[in-house]
């Protein structure tokens, strides 16, 4: 049963919430406001549970003592009895611990790995799918910057995928197990003898807190590059300089953006995946040093091990870090992860609770 002393602390919250949401004043700053909707958002599930908890525990007191004078409340007690069990412990799944980032945006970075061409056609199509995945969702996904082969491939991809609402499940809650090295095996597109080629793709996946302009950056630590944006194998789109590549000297961090009109909007833009990368790297190395050998939420290519193999012949998508297997590839590919998702969100709740 839920400890009364960790409710009591959300309710109070809550009613704080609600009341600086009322204050006109709060809506003059768009940061201030958002960040109060978003936490709001996120008790928002739990204090609906436990409305729903309280109301069916006082209906089962009341049949419990009118059961001995009216055989009615005396049938109802059992059905009550199931409907507090199921409120419990889904309030207890509510407040159980979870990744604070659980409500962030995200970027998300595909590279292109061992395969040549194959490989980076494969990271097109993994960039298309969580495009796709995040279209089903009514999430705004944004191409940043592409670096484009000349059979429509990804070199590198950079993906702003946001929610369009404050909630208390949002894009990272679904997308932080991406992370890691991706295998296709299949037939390339190149391959002229029919042969099943195995390749790779690497994807990076952090999250973009709203506190990201936060993060403090030294001008001096970066070298900018400005160059003209490209299209599909690498002719000129632009006329202009516009498009900019941001390395942080310091991380050795490369971020390079194209998708904005002016060279300015897409410093301003690179600068704020610039910033996310950042933290994400900063929150990983604190973690690293606070918990020394529990794997971390955050992955990048280089320490990943294969995370996943998508296999074509058998129209099969495997997941090695729980053991899933689907013979679904083709509908995973168009968008339709959440059976894969939702695996993997159990089986991470489940270690969650066992370590709490």
């Amino acid at each position: 049963m839920t400890q009364p002393s960790a409710i009591d602390d959300i309710l109070a919250e809550y009613q704080g919430l609600e009341t600086q949401l009322a204050d006109p004043s709060l809506h003059s700053d768009a940061g201030a406001a958002r960040r109060v909707g978003k936490r709001f958002a996120e008790l928002a599930p739990v204090m609906t549970t436990y409305t729903k908890l309280k109301s069916a525990r006082e209906d089962l007191q009341t049949a419990r003592e009118l059961a001995a004078d009216d055989a009615a409340f005396a049938a109802e007690v059992p059905e009550l009895e199931e409907q507090v069990g199921v409120l419990e412990q889904t309030l207890a799944d509510l407040l159980a611990p979870r990744d604070p980032h659980d409500s962030d945006d995200v970027v998300l970075e595909v590279k292109s790995g061992e395969g040549g061409e194959e490989s980076a056609l494969f990271a097109a199509d993994l960039a298309r799918m969580y495009m796709r995945y995040a279209e089903r969702h009514g999430w705004k996904a944004e191409l940043l910057g592409a670096t484009i082969t000349d059979l429509g491939g990804y070199k590198e991809a950079t993906l702003a995928i946001k929610s369009r609402d404050a909630v208390r499940d949002g894009v990272w809650s679904r997308f932080k197990w991406e992370g890691g090295v991706h295998r296709v095996q299949r037939v390339p597109v190149t391959e002229s003898q029919g042969r099943i080629h195995t390749s790779a793709a690497g994807v990076l996946v952090y999250p973009e807190p709203d506190e990201v302009a936060e993060v403090e950056i030294d001008e001096s630590d970066l070298r900018i590059d400005v160059y003209r944006s490209s299209g599909k194998g690498g002719q000129g789109v632009n006329t202009t300089d516009s498009a900019v590549r941001i390395t942080h000297l310091p991380s050795g961090i490369v971020v390079t953006c194209q998708n904005e009109r002016s060279q300015l909007q897409n410093k301003m833009r690179a600068m704020q995946v610039l910033a996310a990368r950042l933290q994400a790297l900063a929150e990983e190395q604190a973690e690293q040093e606070a918990a020394a050998g529990r794997a971390g939420q955050i992955r990048t290519v280089d320490r990943s091990e294969r995370i996943r193999t998508y296999n074509f012949p058998e129209n099969r998508i495997a997941d090695h870090r729980i053991g899933f297997k689907a013979h679904n590839l083709t509908t995973v590919l168009d968008g339709d992860m959440d059976a894969l998702l939702d695996a993997l969100t159990k089986a991470d709740r489940e270690a969650r609770m066992a370590a709490e």
